[in-house]
């Protein structure tokens, strides 16, 4: 029987949570249930877009089951939301985890929601938020509940689509990056499809037996363009079950007795851990700091994005019954997204058109076949090349469409960088003019996502996230914790003009309100004293680098202090090209490390601030 996702968010949504909510708003119900009827559905063509190749599935299983997420959160929900502290961290959070999978801002889909649905932008902001908290939540729920595996997650979210197709449209798809809504539609079926195939065959989703089910018969009788409607916050649609018929030959019925085997052994693990929590005061402890205290994986793809933690009265609990229900489903041998990392590739061109190449690949055959291909191509001697071997990197798959990469790879200024499944083009291979986009696209097929770097694009990606990021901050009993602000600081991008150190105009409006957060955390008696360090790329001297560095961090320093931020709460200091966020060799790269980055003074620098 399929899952309907969305009858699982209605349920943690009735009348009087939806009032509740509406009245922190200052919104009708109606007008808040118009609001989370409209979001959801794009919502999830979001995650399922996600779920279109197998980086981005692998990295959106990580997320949901990461600690930042709720699987008790429709249990939870009535407490939280009691608060207005509570409302606005869990509106908070659902935006960071949305927009961490997405990996773009979804203000422009609030605001699309905002002028369909007639509600003011700054609730339908709030509300989009909410309803993603819901939405990971309820997803790690049913995950946890029937112990699936990264393949069961697209296939699950794949059920959703009849639904969610008839609710979709250009002004919702378009921009969250998705095209158009009937194009999106047509395609993303065979695209999850083929990603969940590529992982072991996930269980039969099988909805709940606490959640309720929506009315076969209605559903048959309206159609898929006509989606059942019940009880609950008004206006938001339930996904009737679908009927599946399969033949299970002996490789099918061996894996469910594995899979038995492993619920089975989880299910034990589970017992037992519970019976620690219960009964060993120490064994408690110990679960609760391990949750709290985990650090993400270091893997790009698969580390989920720092987010404010959950509001929940009951914390302590619920962190380790998440960690009790991990825990478990890691001994059934299901749920393990750190196990190897993805291979890479990056390539540049210099202006003669002779190549630099730097990988990870799987193993030494790999590396052979690799340098093989480039000597084949090139010659000996006229290609530099520095592959690296590790078995912990998945095997390049790659490899096989090396006569379709080749040809770029002596394009003069070309840049390419392949990490897993995801492809970015950069330098003369972003130009569209030149085809390459297109070229690839076509050639590599799914699950290849194919994209060239837009720096505009990024520093306005970045600048609506601290601004989205800032907003939580500055509103009444917001935290003034040192990690929650130095991240937040962290998200601005200062696009200084090549060369020169004077702070641009675009980014007065981000600085201000930096420094507005700094000056309302000293009123309220959590003043920090901050370094605000500069780094550069590797363009140009190291000298002068430093140089610059230097005076643009004491550029955005003196710009705070002006704006009304204490003079001894701020030190600046200029790094030049040490500490690289990513390779030099791409565009993409030297963004990342042309920076100026706020930490606590006595601490090691957390996260980044751009400067171009």
């Amino acid at each position: 029987m399929s899952v309907n996702v969305i009858q699982l968010i209605r349920s943690a949504l009735p009348d009087e949570v939806v009032r509740q909510l509406s009245n922190c708003q200052g919104l009708p119900p109606d007008a808040t249930a118009r609001v989370m009827g409209v979001s959801m559905p794009p919502l999830i063509a979001g995650l399922l877009n996600r779920c279109a190749t197998l980086d981005g599935a692998r990295a959106l299983f990580a997320t949901v089951l990461g600690q930042e997420v709720n699987a008790d959160i429709a249990e939870h929900l009535p407490r939280i939301i009691a608060s207005t502290t509570g409302v606005t961290q869990l509106a908070s959070t659902g935006r960071q985890l949305l927009e961490h999978s997405f990996e773009r801002r979804i203000d422009g889909l609030s605001d699309a929601v905002s002028m369909q649905t007639g509600v003011p932008a700054h609730a339908t902001h709030a509300i989009t938020g909410i309803v993603g908290s819901i939405l990971m939540g309820v997803l790690k729920r049913h995950l946890l509940d029937h112990q699936g595996n990264i393949g069961h997650l697209p296939a699950l979210l794949g059920q959703q689509l009849p639904v969610i197709a008839p609710h979709l449209n250009d002004g919702l798809t378009t921009v969250l990056g998705l095209g158009a809504a009937g194009a999106f539609a047509d395609a993303i079926g065979a695209q999850v499809r083929a990603v969940s195939s590529h992982f072991e065959p996930p269980a039969p989703a099988t909805a709940p037996a606490h959640m309720p089910a929506a009315p076969a018969a209605a559903a048959v009788a309206r159609g898929p363009a006509e989606p059942v409607m019940s009880g609950g916050a008004a206006g938001v649609p339930a996904l009737a079950p679908e009927r599946e018929g399969r033949h299970v030959g002996p490789r099918m019925k061996h894996w469910f007795g594995v899979a038995a085997l492993s619920a089975l052994l989880g299910a034990i693990a589970a017992m037992l851990t519970w019976v620690a929590l219960g009964f060993c005061p120490a064994a408690s402890s110990f679960f609760v700091h391990d949750a709290v205290g985990a650090t993400p994986s270091a893997s790009p793809a698969l580390a989920p994005a720092p987010v404010a933690a959950q509001p929940a009265p009951d914390a302590a609990t619920n962190t380790a019954a998440n960690t009790a229900s991990n825990s478990a489903a890691s001994a059934s041998g299901k749920i393990d997204t750190n196990a190897v990392r993805d291979s890479r590739l990056t390539v540049s061109v210099d202006k003669s058109g002779k190549p630099t190449v730097a990988a990870t690949v799987h193993d030494a055959a790999e590396k052979t076949a690799l340098l093989g291909a480039l000597t084949k191509k090139f010659g000996a001697g006229q290609f530099d090349a520095d592959i690296a071997v590790d078995d912990g990197t998945k095997a390049a798959d790659w490899l096989a469409h090396l006569d379709a990469l080749m040809p770029l790879m002596s394009v003069p200024g070309a840049e390419m960088t392949i990490d897993g499944t995801h492809v970015e083009l950069s330098g003369t291979a972003a130009d569209m003019k030149a085809g390459w986009l297109d070229r690839l696209k076509g050639h590599l097929g799914a699950p290849y996502q194919v994209s060239a770097f837009d720096a505009a694009q990024a520093v306005a990606n970045a600048a609506q996230s601290f601004r989205n990021a800032a907003r939580s901050l500055l509103a009444p009993g917001a935290s003034c914790a040192s990690a929650d602000l130095v991240r937040t600081l962290n998200l601005q991008v200062v696009n200084f003009v090549p060369r020169d150190a004077h702070v641009p105009s675009t980014a007065f409006d981000d600085l201000n309100q930096s420094a507005r957060m700094l000056k309302s955390c000293a009123a309220a008696g959590h003043a920090l004293k901050l370094e605000v360090a500069g780094y550069s790329d590797n363009v140009g001297s190291e000298t002068a680098n430093l140089e610059l560095s230097k005076e643009r961090a004491e550029a955005v320093r003196a710009f705070l202090v002006k704006a009304g931020v204490s003079a001894d709460a701020l030190i600046a200091r200029g790094y030049g090209n040490a500490r690289p966020m990513a390779s030099n060799a791409t565009e993409s790269g030297r963004f990342a490390n042309r920076r100026i980055e706020f930490s606590e003074a006595q601490d090691q620098p957390q996260a980044q601030v751009q400067t171009q």
